[in-house]
């Protein structure tokens, strides 16, 4: 029983370090944040941008673990204190997640910007289109699988 444990605990921790290193190269090695801070004319700040993006992502890879438990809503009329800090922290996090939305997104692009160039320094001269569908069909296959075996509900 330890043991599984154990390499349960090793996968997961495996698993989330390559996720997280797969999105922090997309996102440094594209250059999103020199393009971020260049396209805002606030290249003074562009430490500060990554590392609220770091923090954003490490806030968020706890709250995952550890969940906020507390209730929303109301006119927080009669709330206790500890509800109006869940509160303010879970817009806190909103925020940092549209930002961190939005960046990847702009992520995106710029890779999918890179694809002809990649495409050009292979010399291929054929079946981009066909590469960039299969890698979007086995996005979709492997979200459906996702949803339809209810990986999630053990989450």
């Amino acid at each position: 029983m330890i043991w599984q444990t154990i390499l349960m605990w090793l996968v997961g921790i495996s698993s989330g370090l390559m996720v997280s290193a797969g999105v922090f190269t997309v996102l440094f090695v594209v250059g999103l944040i020199p393009r971020f801070a260049g396209r805002t004319d606030t290249a003074w700040c562009e430490f500060f941008y990554e590392e609220c993006l770091v923090f954003g992502a490490i806030t968020a890879d706890i709250i995952s673990v550890y969940p906020i438990k507390g209730s929303i809503g109301g006119l927080m009329t009669h709330v206790s204190f500890s509800e109006m800090i869940t509160t303010a922290l879970l817009i806190l996090i909103g925020v940092f997640a549209g930002i961190f939305v939005g960046c990847l997104s702009i992520a995106l692009a710029e890779v999918l910007d890179g694809i002809p160039i990649f495409a050009r320094r292979i010399h291929l001269k054929m079946g981009v289109s066909i590469a960039v569908l299969a890698v979007a069909l086995g996005k979709i296959t492997g979200s459906l699988y996702y949803f339809m075996n209810e990986f999630f509900e053990g989450i």
